[in-house]
């Protein structure tokens, strides 16, 4: 999560701020391009983790977690290393090759994931899981600043823009080499058998969940409210470079500020909230808040406001995503949990995976600022969604 975390401020400069030493696209083909390009990288991480994320899941049943887990950091760090070196020679292909190599070793989290639940009872999952859940806060909190100065010349960036990209690459390697030194196999019952292996898990996944059922609306205004926070995660970085000119330390201080909030909302709001009141109620409340909280920051006219709304948005996303898997697991037998969470995963998935390409048409073709005014848009109707879902 701390690799993750570290490119946030960072990307945004190569390839949408031209008075950024770090903008790469001077020198190229693709220089009127780079919105697009912004959101063709992270399209592709967002599809690779869509295709490969239940694979690892199978592989790790059939050959155990620990050579899976290892397996998928190595992949991760051979990505972070091939996009550095795509910013040292300013190969868009490259850096295009990284991207897609990354997502399709993105599985890590569901093997994570499954290993908890091999050495968890039931009862103590839930709290575990949220293990997870700390450790992206902390990531989100530390990485964008981590990432700010790493490729800050005048600080660590002894290697330019490359620099947070080479240190995320040797902390997937060290971790990888963790897992496979001291991670033990938690997987007792490793069945290798006949069974084929299905390389569109997804795809059924995503039919599936387009059957009927008392789970279909419900997965739509899933789809609707992801799709519409993937905007904002895929570009509030360019606005802020747009509107702003914010440099990479500025951005990455924002996020990391954001961050803090995403934590407190987890570790201190989301319980007593939804011990007092139903999904229902939180819902129809923190679906719409979410909506207007991007709005304000689409046309903030001032840096100042948007650490004001930060807070109010970071509680609406905590408590809106806490619920709507609450209310998808609910709707689903005790017999079929894992099977319904795993297809609300692959809709998740795939709902981060066509914003980042949009949002660069609009970006390119409007303004950065329109992109964030179609995700308020898609989190209204997820909004309208729900509401309708719950009268029915």
């Amino acid at each position: 999560m701390l690799g993750i975390g570290i490119l946030i401020p960072v990307i945004p400069q190569l390839f949408t701020n031209p008075a950024s030493p770090h903008y790469i696209l001077h020198s190229t083909a693709y220089g009127e391009s780079g919105y697009f390009l912004v959101g063709l990288l992270l399209a592709l991480y967002a599809l690779g983790m869509f295709l490969s994320a239940p694979i690892f899941g199978e592989l790790s049943d059939r050959y155990g977690r620990k050579k899976m887990l290892a397996l998928a950091l190595l992949g991760g760090s051979a990505s972070y290393s091939f996009f550095a070196i795509g910013i040292a020679i300013q190969s868009i292909p490259l850096l295009i090759f990284a991207r897609i190599t990354g997502g399709l070793s993105a599985g890590n989290i569901g093997i994570a994931q499954a290993i908890i639940a091999d050495i968890t009872t039931p009862a103590l999952r839930a709290a575990r899981f949220g293990l997870i859940g700390a450790a992206f806060g902390i990531g989100f909190i530390l990485g964008p600043s981590l990432g700010g100065i790493l490729s800050n010349p005048q600080g660590l960036g002894i290697f330019g823009a490359a620099t947070p990209f080479w240190f995320s690459a040797f902390l997937a390697g060290a971790n990888a080499l963790w897992v496979f030194l001291v991670l033990p196999e938690t997987n007792k019952n490793i069945e290798r058998g006949t069974k084929k292996l299905s390389l569109l898990r997804s795809f059924h996944n995503i039919a599936r969940a387009l059957r009927p059922s008392s789970r279909r609306a419900l997965f739509g205004v899933n789809f609707l409210f992801q799709s519409g926070f993937s905007f904002y995660t895929s570009f509030l970085g360019v606005l802020l470079v747009y509107r702003f000119s914010m440099n990479e330390v500025d951005i990455g201080t924002y996020f990391s500020y954001v961050g803090i909030f995403i934590v407190i909302t987890q570790a201190l709001i989301t319980r007593p909230v939804t011990a007092r009141y139903s999904e229902k109620q939180i819902l129809r409340l923190s679906l719409p808040a979410v909506s207007l909280c991007i709005i304000a920051l689409a046309v903030a006219p001032s840096q100042s406001l948007l650490y004001i709304i930060a807070p109010f948005f970071a509680i609406s996303v905590g408590l809106s995503v806490a619920n709507l898997t609450a209310a998808v697991s609910r709707r689903a037998g005790e017999t079929i949990q894992g099977e319904v969470l795993g297809i609300n995963s692959s809709i998740n998935a795939l709902a981060q995976s066509f914003p980042p390409i949009l949002g660069g048409v609009v970006a390119t073709v409007i303004t950065p600022t329109a992109t964030l005014l179609v995700g308020a848009m898609f989190v209204a109707f997820a909004a309208y969604g729900y509401k309708h879902v719950t009268h029915s």
